[in-house]
C-alpha cells in the first residue's frame, strides 16, 4: 500500500493530501530511510513522523484498504513519542 494512503486509512493523518505534503517535506521515514508519498509500506515496517516538536514512531501491524474509525488504531502500534 502507498504510504500516503496508509497514513490516511489508519487515521494517523486525517487527509491524504496532507499526508502527501508531510512526506514530500521529508518529515517521514520508513525503516530509517526518507520516504516519498508513493513509497510502499508493508506489515512490520517502522514509520517515524515529525509533527512540530514531536517525533512519533509507529510499527505497522496490518494493512487494510478501508477501516472503521474505531478499528483504525489496530493497524499500527505506537512505539515511541519523543519531544525534539
Amino acid at each position: 500500500m502507498r504510504l500516503d494512503k496508509f497514513l490516511k486509512v489508519s487515521r494517523i493523518i486525517k487527509r491524504r493530501t496532507i499526508a502527501k505534503e508531510v512526506t514530500d517535506q521529508g518529515r517521514v521515514t520508513v525503516n530509517g530511510h526518507n520516504a516519498k508519498a508513493s513509497s510502499t509500506v508493508k506489515v512490520g515496517d517502522i514509520l517515524a513522523i515529525r509533527f512540530g516538536q514531536k517525533e512519533m514512531t509507529f510499527k505497522i501491524l496490518a494493512i487494510k484498504e478501508t477501516t472503521k474509525k474505531d478499528e483504525a488504531n489496530e493497524m499500527y502500534e505506537l512505539v515511541s513519542e519523543e519531544t525534539l
